[in-house]
């Protein structure tokens, strides 16, 4: 058994010793901030619970019962009657691209566009709230709204001519470029421009290019538009971390690159960052973060670094998730690989022997196999050390894989709510058998992996409660799964909120600081408007969040709320 191996049972077996944690500190000193009568959910795994919490500074001191806890309070103390709702540790979401996310707050949303009409209206009317010649970004469409048809770029051209687009498919591998867009990029519209390794320029029946690029292919005109300022990163991470916040998210991995690491060790060094953040940057070049880490360390408690993220394929939605099989309504493809496997077997080499956390994007069934096998041949390579390798995503798995996960101490960093999108029409694609071990939480759990819950935000929300909803019921956003979209895979409330709190501290290496409710842990926390545990699962979306505590600080609280 691995050291990874072993931490990770660790991990699984641990509970609080809930009976001695409400004398853990001196009653001498008061504590700033008590939640009373209420339900807490500690995150111990022997289903222990208690009724309040004390906070000093920005550590929990104790947890028991309101008696206990109500002795600690001072003049200076602030007393929260939580009235019977539910108190957990904070939320910490695996999986983000968060200043994407902010800046997608002020961009044009197309989410919900049920029609190529009102994908262009959107598109036509935002571009009349902007200057001439700012690029329109962000989107987030989805074609299956429509009935799958991808979009063209005459679809938006006569609306646009004087803004260039670039908006992307939800899942982001793919986007919709105009005409305007090509051109400032240097793509032919005749469709003479080659395709890039990992990616593809969709073309009409004539051999013109309709606008439409899959994966690498983006970055054909991505890198035509203008780098974003200082001011406007720090203001997208203001918006993001507002937005989060409100939701009950207390720390995000985000998935990026150098400039966002810079943003945040920027707003950390002005004493403006206002949530946790792991940050990792793109696995190529592996060794400015080994060089990186020598030089600064790994960061504190508020801000992380040390984690590379990389993609061995695409995504299910845009038919380029790498599958054994082709796909069942496109059988001319099984997907592609986005890097060289040469390449990226080096670097996760490389960057692991270097010590660094690697993190990497699986979905199709051949791209988690694939990777399984080298992150195995990696550490029997590398020798053996605490590495949590991370696959994201973890989307389809053959039924082999997912009895790999444990024993090799490869964490499945996942998002619940692309099953609830997902689901609507993944069987088109995949066909029945495929599905059977699609976002396998249940088959995972019960093979011994650690399942880590996040959102992709801005492929997702990043709301915990939809993530919730997903895990436990799996119905489909469509409304066609009312008892759930391959039900089997259904996993419980409190193996939800475990995967959201504990195993998301556990894949960041903080399980020491966060991810339960205890006495010494940071005092990150969540209130929520009522007790989720005892709620018909079917009306878990009806709930929201009260009140979100960060390092011992209310950093936001709904109107109306306090009790």
């Amino acid at each position: 058994m691995t050291t990874i191996h072993r931490s990770l049972r660790t991990l699984a077996l641990t509970a609080l010793p809930l009976a001695a944690a409400a004398c853990a500190t001196d009653p001498a000193e008061p504590a700033d901030l008590v939640f009373v009568n209420g339900v807490v959910w500690t995150g111990a795994t022997d289903g222990a619970s208690a009724e309040a919490v004390a906070v000093r500074g920005n550590e929990i001191v104790a947890v028991g019962n309101s008696v206990e806890i109500e002795a600690l309070a001072g003049d200076g103390t602030r007393r929260i009657d939580l009235d019977g709702r539910l108190l957990t540790p904070g939320m910490v979401d695996t999986h983000t691209h968060f200043l994407s996310g902010g800046f997608q707050l002020s961009s044009v949303d197309l989410r919900d566009a049920a029609t190529p009409e009102e994908f262009a209206r959107r598109i036509g009317a935002f571009a009349q709230t902007v200057p001439p010649g700012s690029w329109i970004t962000g989107g987030d469409w989805d074609h299956e709204r429509w009935g799958g048809e991808l979009p063209e770029r005459a679809w938006i051209d006569d609306l646009t001519p004087e803004h260039p687009v670039l908006v992307v498919r939800l899942d982001g591998h793919m986007a919709l470029a105009n005409t305007l867009a090509m051109e400032l990029a240097g793509l032919d519209e005749n469709g003479r421009t080659p395709d890039p390794a990992g990616g593809t320029i969709v073309r009409g029946p004539s051999g013109e290019a309709e606008g439409v690029l899959k994966d690498t292919a983006m970055d054909l005109v991505a890198r035509a538009i203008p780098a974003a300022s200082e001011v406007e990163l720090d203001g997208a991470l203001e918006a993001a971390a507002r937005h989060a916040l409100s939701l009950g998210v207390t720390m995000v991995h985000d998935m990026a690159d150098w400039e966002s690491l810079e943003t945040y060790r920027r707003a950390q060094a002005a004493g403006r960052l206002p949530i946790r953040v792991y940050s990792a940057v793109q696995l190529p070049g592996w060794e400015r973060l080994r060089d990186y880490v020598a030089r600064e360390g790994r960061g504190d408690d508020r801000l992380r670094w040390g984690a590379l993220k990389a993609m061995v394929d695409g995504s299910l939605g845009s038919t380029t998730a790498w599958f054994y099989e082709p796909y069942s309504d496109e059988p001319g493809t099984s997907g592609l690989l986005t890097s060289d496997t040469a390449s990226m077997r080096g670097w996760i080499e490389g960057a692991d022997a270097a010590g660094l956390h690697v993190l990497i994007h699986a979905i199709g069934d051949q791209a988690n196999d694939w990777l399984l096998d080298v992150f195995e041949s990696t550490a029997e390579r590398n020798g053996d050390r605490d590495r949590r390798f991370r696959i994201e995503h973890a989307q389809h798995l053959g039924g082999e894989a997912i009895g790999r996960f444990g024993p090799l101490g490869v964490i499945a960093s996942m998002q619940p709510y692309h099953a609830a999108d997902d689901g609507r029409w993944a069987e088109k694609r995949i066909g029945p058998e495929r599905i059977r071990t699609t976002y396998a939480f249940r088959a995972l759990l019960d093979a011994g992996a650690v399942v880590a819950f996040g959102s992709d935000w801005t492929v997702a929300p990043i709301d915990p409660i939809a993530g919730f909803d997903a895990a436990v019921t799996r119905r489909t956003l469509d409304g066609a799964n009312p008892e759930g979209w391959v039900p089997e895979q259904r996993i419980t409330l409190e193996e939800t909120l475990r995967a959201y709190t504990t195993a998301g501290a556990y894949a960041t290496f903080m399980e020491d600081r966060l991810g339960t409710v205890e006495p010494g842990k940071l005092a990150d926390l969540v209130v929520f408007s009522r007790n989720l545990l005892e709620m018909d699962p079917e009306r878990l979306r009806d709930s929201r969040v009260d009140l979100t505590v960060v390092d011992g600080r209310v950093v936001f609280e709904r109107e109306g709320s306090e009790r």
